[in-house]
Formats: C-alpha cells, sequence, structure tokens
C-alpha cells in the first residue's frame, strides 16, 4: 500500500462529532471528486469515481449518515493497472438539489457555487473536515523515506484559493500552481506537511513522518562527519606529502643526521607515519609531543632547507 493510501486509510476511520464536521467534509468529496450533471429544472445527478477503496467508504457512509440519499456503487477492475475503480452514483432524486445546497455545492437561484462552502467552515472542526475530505478526494502525500510533499488536486481558482485560506486558518501554508487546466495545492516544507496531517486527524502516519525525518537527520550528520573526516583525511595527506618532499631535500642538501635532534626526530617519524595528520604524528612521539610543538619543528626545518637551498653569497 502507497504512503498516500495508508494516509487516507487512516482518515477514513475517522468519526466527526458534529453533523457540521460530516456536512464539511462530503461537501470537499463531492465538489472535489464528483461530477454533477443537469437533467433540467432543479433536476441533479451526482457521479463520484475514485481508485481508492477508503474514499468510496467515506462517501457512502456519509451520504447515508447526513442525507439518507440512494446511492448506487460500482466496483471495476482494470486489468491493465491491476487497480479497482469505484464509482459512486446518486442518481436524479427529490431531495439532491437541496442537499447539494445544503453542501455549499449549489447555490440557489445561481448554478455551482466557485469558492469553499464558508458557511459550513464556521468551526474549526469543520474546516479540518473540509481539508480531511478535500485530500482524501484528491490528495497526494510523498514517501517521507524521500522528500516531504504534500498536495491537493482541485479544480477551479476560486475553491483552489478559498481551500488555500482554509488550510492557512489550520496552522499550515499552501502554494498554488496551475497543472493541465486544473489547480494543485501544494506543501513541502515538514512543518507544514506534518501539521496539515495532524489537523486532518492523521495522527499515527503523522508520528511515521517524525521518525522519517529523526532518521533523516541523524544520516545527514553521519554524511558530515563522514564528509568532514574526508576532507581533513585528504588535507592532511596533501600536507604530509609536501612534508615528505621537505624531508627529502633537507636529506640532499644537510643529511637526516646532521639535523637538530628534535627536527630529526620529526623527519624519521614522519617517513614511517605517512597517513597522520600532524597533531596524530605528535601522539607517537615518547614523551608525546603537541601539535604545535610539531609545528614548531616543521617550521625549523623549512628554514633550514631555505639557507641550505640558498645560493652563497660571492
Amino acid at each position: 500500500m502507497s504512503f498516500t493510501a495508508q494516509v487516507k486509510d487512516e482518515l477514513s476511520r475517522i468519526e466527526p462529532a458534529t453533523r457540521m464536521a460530516d456536512l464539511a467534509q462530503l461537501s470537499a468529496l463531492v465538489r472535489v471528486c464528483g461530477t454533477m450533471s443537469f437533467h433540467g429544472s432543479g433536476r441533479y445527478s451526482i457521479r463520484i469515481a475514485t481508485e481508492t477503496g477508503a474514499v468510496a467508504r467515506t462517501v457512502i457512509k456519509l451520504t447515508h449518515r447526513v442525507f439518507d440519499l440512494e446511492t448506487s456503487l460500482t466496483v471495476r477492475r482494470s486489468v491493465l493497472h491491476k487497480t479497482r475503480n469505484y464509482l459512486i452514483e446518486m442518481p436524479e432524486q427529490d431531495r439532491l438539489a437541496d442537499d447539494l445546497a445544503g453542501l455549499g455545492i449549489l447555490v440557489p437561484g445561481h448554478g455551482i457555487a466557485l469558492g469553499v462552502p464558508e458557511g459550513l467552515l464556521k468551526t474549526r472542526e469543520a474546516r479540518c473536515a473540509f481539508v480531511r475530505g478535500a485530500f482524501m478526494a484528491g490528495g497526494f502525500i510523498a514517501d517521507p523515506r524521500g522528500d516531504f510533499h504534500l498536495e491537493i488536486a482541485v479544480t477551479g481558482e476560486d475553491f483552489a484559493r478559498g481551500l488555500a485560506d482554509v488550510i492557512s486558518t489550520l496552522g499550515a501554508s499552501a502554494r498554488i500552481n496551475r497543472r493541465r487546466g486544473a489547480y494543485a495545492l501544494y506543501l513541502k516544507s515538514f512543518d507544514d506537511v506534518l501539521c496539515l496531517l495532524r489537523v486532518m486527524g492523521a495522527q499515527r502516519m503523522a508520528r511515521v513522518v517524525e521518525a522519517a525525518r529523526a532518521r533523516k537527520s541523524v544520516k545527514n550528520d553521519v554524511n558530515r562527519r563522514v564528509n568532514a573526516e574526508v576532507a581533513n583525511q585528504a588535507r592532511s595527506s596533501s600536507a604530509a606529502a609536501a612534508q615528505l618532499d621537505l624531508i627529502d631535500r633537507a636529506d640532499e642538501l644537510v643529511g637526516i643526521s646532521q639535523l637538530p635532534p628534535a627536527v630529526r626526530e620529526f623527519c624519521l617519524a614522519r617517513r614511517d607515519h605517512p597517513e597522520l595528520s600532524l597533531a596524530a604524528l605528535g601522539e607517537t612521539f615518547d614523551p608525546p609531543a603537541s601539535k604545535s610543538a610539531m609545528y614548531h619543528r616543521l617550521l625549523r626545518l623549512e628554514q633550514i632547507v631555505g639557507d641550505e637551498g640558498a645560493p652563497k653569497g660571492g
């Protein structure tokens, strides 16, 4: 089961506590994934198509609980994609027009409402239910082991902007992108995605997202430490190679045995341990020498090579 399907399955098991929340969630479900047909004055029918069983169950449950409308369910299986398609139909019936008006989908005397049903969204619970319904109908969330990304596909600019405003009242920020004649509201930050999951009621999946972020944080920290260590090793290797060249030059000009004892000790140790950093090299001495002491021995070696290698005055 995809991560999106797991989230929708959890959302489908939430029982709104008020009739207003039921209405808000059903309104969003019908508006986002429903198609309305007109059959003459005040006569309509609704078809809702979805590939998600959780969405189909929720639509039927809410429709029967809130309005007791006549509905039919057809389940079709795609041989090509090996998925089920659910078709819910609310045929033309006497109460349907009034019920659609109650959902804020129809405005009596004016046709289909373009924006969100503000009259249904006066409470926070109703707004949470509305966003939950919109996500169940047209939402997608990426597996948090990859990117943090959540989006809801809707039709109509007014509805998209209204839904974004509703989301903002709940503490998250959604951007709108026009896509092939439709609109996608999307959230890409961890905080916004987590906030929306929680306000919709997907508490269990919100914890999964939090755990994924914690694992990413640990992994990123390890990667940073490894990269820093690799960079340090590369710098140490480069510095050690330069020091070995300097020691070879000193051997040619003066002879290792003729160098001051501390400098000679440094040269011999470096030849024995070309892989160590300057600080680690000092730890091999008895007694150990500090990094500062090792650096001063290196400077003394550079001075000796510089003096011996300089042209002699006539």
